[in-house]
Order: structure tokens, then C-alpha cells, then sequence
């Protein structure tokens, strides 16, 4: 079924495009107002780009003739100063292909271009123009095959390649796999799963986090609140899998003799100015067919089946276990009522946990949480897959509008945004909450008010541990949005006309009962906002 949305602010339809092709892997369509529309899509093509959303845009051009010559020829004003030299150079390089539609006669096979540029590995973004006269002319009907405009199908590992890499997973005494966006593919997961318990003691770390790809409570992962940098330094054997930043040099990285191999549908990654790393091999091709690969090797080839039977990988099958029920443990442990009693600061820790703990099981996550990311997800611990997604890159205000997209193509599932203060206003939260009523999409949005942007001091610390950053306060550093930051909630109560429902929590005692009775408003059909200042 298709559906024709009226958005009433051009990233919010980009965001919410994004969520709805991130969690169905269809393409979606934002169509926008020649330059100063393609101008406002602002950060959300950058965030599509990177996420591999496959979208297709589509603006105006000013009419090319002024006289009447063609039906369409200019009849206004801001013809003119619309008429910009090269407008689709305002986000090609964030575009995997753009064009301009030049005559109706071929319309079908230049959109169909677009749609396979969209949807084959790496998916993104593609923007088309066409002026209006073009819009305007008359055309015969006529028909294209449509199966003859299929995507590019993304090729397997070489057989010698499953070989060597399975040989080196099972041979290791440290194997490590990193994975990125390996569950856009949500059947990946069940082989990223299998290869983990075929070679036991294989640790997965997920550093993308832009989608979840390995389930949380499975024994084999890790996360960088349980030392996954440390188990990066220490691995012999590393398989990257499908990720942008598998390691960040300055603050960890492999060991030097490390044997790495990277497998990705982009493995130069040619958006990117810079990016390399020590792999002996690298290999095009599709993760989850290339999972499957090694899976099948692992399991047929009789010298790895002999071997992976030695009782070594059972003792490591056990000490996993062991390690990651003492890591859920001390997670747990962060996670408490603080000492200090009701009236004590709420931590992210506790929230985020309490947040997991109210919302249904099979929640989708829409989450821009910047500096707090890493200890909520500890928390929220996403095991399923398509249940938690953040954006693709650092273009704050994706995730209210991203939620929606989430809600309307899962209308059934309870979607819950858990957003920074800061990206909550980038977010152009009257656009989001008005339709969120308009089109009843209900949505639970957990606002982390941290009093504005912390990530600039963060930076700061990274590069000058000992400067001004470590002691000035965030009125100082311009962060900050002083004693009288804006009231979310009203903001998005008054959007929707009173269909969504405000609270705020300033004490830990609070979070509990404003939780249940927010999680409760949404289950009734309507929104809820749940400002939560955090200590």
C-alpha cells in the first residue's frame, strides 16, 4: 500500500523516510520545494547517506523559459531568484547518483535509475530534478518491464577467502568479529549468531550501533562498557564486518601482529576522504551471504569440524557465559535506586534501565542519545533484531522524526525515541508532533535534558585533557542553555493540540510512575514527552 504524507517540514519527511527504509528495506520517496526546500532537508541527508537509507528526492527546478514559449514557462517572482547555477551540487556528494529529469519521454527509466542507484549496496540517497515544463508536458502513455530494474546484486566470498578466514576464526586463540550495520539485513543476525556458537569463544563487538546487530544477551557480546577495547588490543584474529569506524587509532586499536580481514558492501569506502586499516584482505560482498559461506564451511569441511570438537572451545563456550553474566551484573549494579534516595539526581543508568523495564518487550529504539549513547544501550540492552536504530551520522534531529517513520511502517509496535535535549531542538519538534497527531502516530519520546549540547566539551578533553574545557562551565563553552531551557514537553503538547501528553522528572523517585502512566498514554493511541532532567 502506498501513502501519500503532507510533511510540514523537509527533514522531518527525510527522517522519517530514513526510519521507515531502515527497518523495511524499501525505498522511500521525499519530494521537496526546488533549492531552499533541498537546502532545509539540512542534516538528514547527510544522516541518510551514511545510514544507507535508500531514498529518492525529488525537487523543482525553476521553469527555464520566461516568454510563454512552453506550458510551464515562468509566472513569478521568485522564478528568478530561485533559478540557482547547479542545485543539485547542494547534496550531490551525499547522493549515490542525481539528475535532472530533462523530458517526460524517458521519465520512468531516469526514476528507475535513481531507484537502482537507492537500493543497491551501498544504499543512500539520490536526488532528481525536472522543471516544471518538463512536469507539464503532455506524454503518450507507455510501458518499461519493471523486473528489468532490479538492484545490483551484491557478489559472495571467493571460496578460497571462506576457507582462509574460517581456518583463521577457528585457529586463533583471541578471534573477534566487529560489525557495524550487518543488521540492515535482519536475517544476518541468525548467521552472525551461528558463527558465534560454532566457533566458541568468538567475542562480537557491535561498534556501529546504527542498527542492532548482535543481540545483547547472547554470551559472545561485548560493549565498551565491559572492556571490548582491551579485547580489541588483546585479538589475534579480527573479522570486520560491514562498519564505517570499527576502531577509533588515537584511543584503541589492534595489536600489531593482529591477522584482520575486513568484509563489506563498501570496503574502500568511497565517500569517505580517509579510511584505512590493516587488513591482509579485504572482500566485496554481502554479509549475510557471506556469513552463510563460512557458516557452511565451518560445518562440512571435515578438518575445521574436527577441530572445532576439541574440548578447548567448550572451556571457552563456558568462560564466555561466565564473563557475560558477571558483565550483566555489573551493569545491573549501575542501574540501582540511587543511595541517596526519591529526591536524588536521576543517572542515565537508571533511566535507561527503568525505561527497558516499563516499555514492551518488542519495543523499537529510535535513539540520538550523543554522549549518554553507550551507557543507555547498556541498559536497554537490544537483543532482537530491527529493535534498536540511531542515525547514520552526526546530523542532530533525526530521531523524533526518525520514530515516526519507525511507527508507520510497524504500526503495530511500540516505538520509544530517547533523544539529547539539544537534538530534541534540531529536531523541529512542532513539525513532529503535529503530525504525530495528524496521522495518529504514537510515540513515547524520553527526553535526556542535560541542560544543552555536552559532546563540544567532550571534544575538547580529547584533544587538550588538561584545558579550559575540564573546568569551564557550559555558559562559558556557549553549550549551555542557562537556567530557563525550553519546556519540551508544552512545546510538543501545544504541536499536537493537546493528542500528546507532557511530564517532567527531576528526582529519581519520579521516573518510575511518570514512566508507567507515559508508556500507558501511548498504548491508548495518543503521545507522550517525559523530560527527564538529568543529574
Amino acid at each position: 500500500m502506498r501513502h501519500v504524507l503532507i510533511i510540514v517540514q523537509q527533514m522531518v519527511a527525510l527522517s522519517m523516510a530514513d526510519g521507515f527504509a531502515r527497518v523495511t528495506n524499501k525505498p522511500q520517496a521525499v519530494i521537496v520545494h526546488v533549492d531552499v526546500g533541498t537546502q532545509a532537508l539540512g542534516p538528514g541527508i547527510h544522516n541518510a547517506s551514511c545510514g544507507r537509507a535508500p531514498v529518492l528526492i525529488f525537487a523543482g527546478l525553476s521553469p527555464y523559459t520566461l516568454e510563454g514559449e512552453i506550458r510551464g514557462s515562468r509566472t513569478e517572482f521568485i522564478h528568478w531568484l530561485q533559478d540557482v547555477p547547479d542545485q543539485k551540487a547542494i547534496v550531490s556528494q551525499y547522493c549515490r547518483y542525481t539528475a535532472e529529469i530533462k523530458t517526460a519521454k524517458n521519465i520512468k527509466q531516469i526514476v528507475n535509475r535513481a531507484l537502482q542507484f537507492a537500493t543497491s549496496d551501498p544504499k543512500g540517497p539520490v536526488y532528481l530534478t525536472g522543471a516544471r515544463e518538463v512536469m507539464e508536458e503532455e506524454l503518450d502513455p507507455y510501458q518499461i518491464v519493471q523486473e528489468q530494474w532490479s538492484p545490483v546484486v551484491t557478489g559472495l566470498l571467493p571460496q578460497s577467502a571462506v576457507d582462509e578466514i574460517a581456518t583463521a576464526l577457528v585457529g586463533a586463540d583471541l578471534p573477534m568479529i566487529v560489525t557495524g550495520f550487518t543488521g540492515r539485513r535482519q536475517e544476518s543476525v541468525p548467521e552472525l549468531v551461528k558463527l558465534a556458537e560454532l566457533v566458541k569463544g568468538l567475542r562480537v563487538f557491535d561498534a556501529g550501533t546504527t542498527e542492532m546487530s548482535f543481540p545483547f544477551n547472547h554470551r559472545a557480546s561485548v560493549n565498551p562498557t565491559w572492556g571490548a577495547g582491551k579485547l580489541l588490543e588483546s585479538a589475534d584474529v579480527i573479522l570486520v564486518l560491514d562498519c564505517d569506524v570499527p576502531w577509533i587509532p588515537t584511543q584503541r586499536k589492534p595489536r600489531a601482529n593482529a591477522k584482520i580481514y575486513h568484509i563489506d558492501v563498501d570496503p574502500l569506502k568511497a565517500q569517505m576522504s580517509l579510511f584505512y586499516i590493516a587488513a591482509i584482505a579485504r572482500y566485496r560482498a554481502d554479509s549475510c551471504a557471506a556469513l552463510a559461506q563460512l557458516n557452511t564451511h565451518l560445518t562440512s569441511h571435515p578438518p575445521l569440524v574436527s577441530k572445532l570438537s576439541d574440548p578447548v572451545f567448550s572451556r571457552r563456550w563456558t568462560s564466555l557465559g561466565e564473563t557475560h553474566t558477571q558483565n550483566l551484573q555489573t551493569s545491573a549494579a549501575k542501574a540501582v535506586f540511587p543511595a541517596d534516595g526519591p529526591n536524588a539526581p536521576v543517572n542515565i543508568s537508571f533511566l535507561s534501565a527503568q525505561i527497558r523495564k516499563h516499555v514492551p518487550p518488542e519495543t523499537i529504539y529510535a535513539t540520538e542519545a550523543v554522549t549518554n549513547h553507550v551507557r543507555m544501550l547498556e541498559q536497554l540492552q537490544p537483543s532482537l533484531p530491527g529493535s534498536s536504530f540511531t542515525k547514520g551520522a552526526g546530523g542532530l534531529g533525526w530521531s523524533c522524526g526518525a520514530a515516526l517513520g519507525l511507527k508507520l511502517a510497524r504500526p503495530a509496535a511500540f516505538v520509544c525515541c530517547i533523544t539529547g535535549d539539544g537534538s530534541f531542538v534540531f529536531a523541529h519538534p512542532t513539525a513532529v508532533y503535529w503530525l504525530s497527531a495528524h496521522y495518529c502516530l504514537p510515540v513515547l519520546t524520553v527526553v535526556l535534558n542535560n541542560g544543552g549540547w555536552v559532546a563540544p566539551r567532550v571534544s575538547a578533553r580529547h584533544v587538550l585533557p588538561g584545558g579550559l574545557a575540564q573546568s569551564a562551565t557550559a555558559e562559558e563553552l556557549g553549550i549551555g542553555f542557562g537556567d530557563r531551557p525550553p519546556d519540551y514537553g508544552a512545546v510538543a503538547e501545544a504541536a499536537g493540540r493537546g493528542w500528546v501528553r507532557k511530564a517532567r522528572v527531576e528526582r529519581a523517585g519520579e521516573v518510575e510512575g511518570v514512566l508507567r502512566r507515559a508508556v500507558e498514554v501511548v498504548k491508548g493511541g495518543r503521545g507522550a514527552v517525559v523530560d527527564v532532567l538529568l543529574g
